[in-house]
């Protein structure tokens, strides 16, 4: 501490205190400063009479003046009449400035409406919702441009980054489809087989493993795990490349970044999810048999019959129809969110979550649309 003595000292005698000031009344010993202050104003009350002895105090400052201002206002608030001595004139000066301060009480906050605090978060979300409707709908047609651009001129397509990003996108995600669908199938075979039990009626959970991983869950997990397996890897990529400012050297250039960067990318995510959905379903549909042949007895010939008799080909198309579509919204969702990445590791890490997060809400509602389409036409 750069001190010549303590920072406070206090004597209490015949009802008087007095207090003594020294080494450095300054910023940098804010925190001692203020447990001491807080300390010797808690026996303000017992004094008729109070002094301070500035007459050791080496070096004085904003900090220091406003806290022994701070001092003296709550001793006349208790009844005492503080007294100051041996300060230099200039310090006098500060001291004074001080006392012009903060007279009067800092009003509390007032207490938010709370119809009028939900309408402005209703009017907050539906501003952020109407904004990411239209860079979705901006992405979508710079691809759709970029595309028709392609098609006219079919040696400008970028057809080894195409096969790259088919090989990590696809091909490299094939054992965790496998594996992780394989484990759905089963699951739902098992809860199936477990409650069809309770009515003799374990037969019917072939047809609740075949219906549903064909129709609904099948491709629904694998578009789920491939938003926050690629769509991530998408955002992060095109984030690295805006704060490395690659996006702006292809435009100076004169490529075009969507036709370049991001055309290839969607095309391949709208290949991979039914090829991946494809591979996936018949692994869920084989967890179901592997369940239904060591947990509910059912030999793999009586499965594999009930799964014939249960499941047609509309179930299937049903499955397959959905799974381009919902490549389609990962990889846009995916790249927009990654050309809005700052300069910033914060920003690209954000950018990245919110690129999972709202590619997982369009894939369920997108979902949930086709459910509703393909009831209305009889499917």
């Amino acid at each position: 501490m750069a001190s010549d003595g303590a920072l406070l000292t206090a004597k209490f005698e015949d009802g008087r205190l007095e207090l003594a000031a020294g080494g450095s009344w300054t910023a940098p010993h804010a925190a001692e400063l203020e447990t001491l202050v807080d300390r010797v104003a808690a026996d303000v009350g017992r004094a008729k009479a109070v002094s301070i002895d500035m007459h050791g105090v080496r070096e004085f400052d904003t900090f220091g003046a406003w806290l022994l201002e701070r001092l003296t206002r709550q001793w006349r608030s208790a009844g005492a009449s503080p007294a100051v001595v041996g300060m230099p004139e200039h310090d006098r000066t500060l001291l004074k400035e001080m006392s012009g301060v903060n007279l009067e009480p800092v009003a509390p906050p007032a207490e938010p409406n709370p119809i009028v605090s939900a309408l402005a978060a209703l009017g907050s979300g539906l501003t952020g919702f109407g904004r990411d409707l239209g860079t979705f709908a901006n992405m979508l047609g710079a691809i759709g441009v970029a595309a028709v651009r392609v098609l006219a001129r079919p040696r400008d397509f970028r057809f080894t980054s195409a096969v790259n990003q088919l090989d990590r996108v696809c091909w490299q995600a094939v054992p965790i489809i496998l594996l992780i669908t394989f484990l759905i199938g089963a699951i739902i075979a098992q809860q199936g087989i477990f409650h069809f039990r309770k009515f003799g009626a374990e037969m019917y959970a072939v047809d609740l493993v075949g219906i549903l991983i064909l129709r609904e869950v099948g491709v629904l997990i694998v578009a789920i795990m491939v938003a926050g397996r690629s769509g991530s890897s998408y955002t992060a990529e095109l984030g690295s490349m805006m704060m490395r400012e690659e996006v702006d050297a292809l435009r100076t250039m004169g490529f075009d970044p969507v036709e370049v960067l991001i055309l290839p990318r969607v095309l391949v995510l709208i290949i991979a999810l039914p090829v991946l959905t494809l591979l996936g379903s018949m692994a869920a549909l084989y967890g179901g048999g592997v369940v239904a042949w060591l947990y509910g007895g059912m030999s793999p010939e009586i499965y594999i019959s009930r799964l014939e008799d249960a499941i047609s080909l509309t179930h299937f198309k049903v499955g397959m129809v959905k799974a381009p579509f919902m490549g389609l919204v990962i990889g846009v969702v995916a790249c927009a969110e990654g050309l809005l990445v700052k300069g910033s590791a914060e920003s690209l890490g954000l950018q990245t979550t919110a690129s999972v997060v709202k590619s997982i809400f369009l894939v369920i509602v997108l979902d949930g649309l086709f459910a509703i389409f393909f009831a209305s036409i009889g499917m």
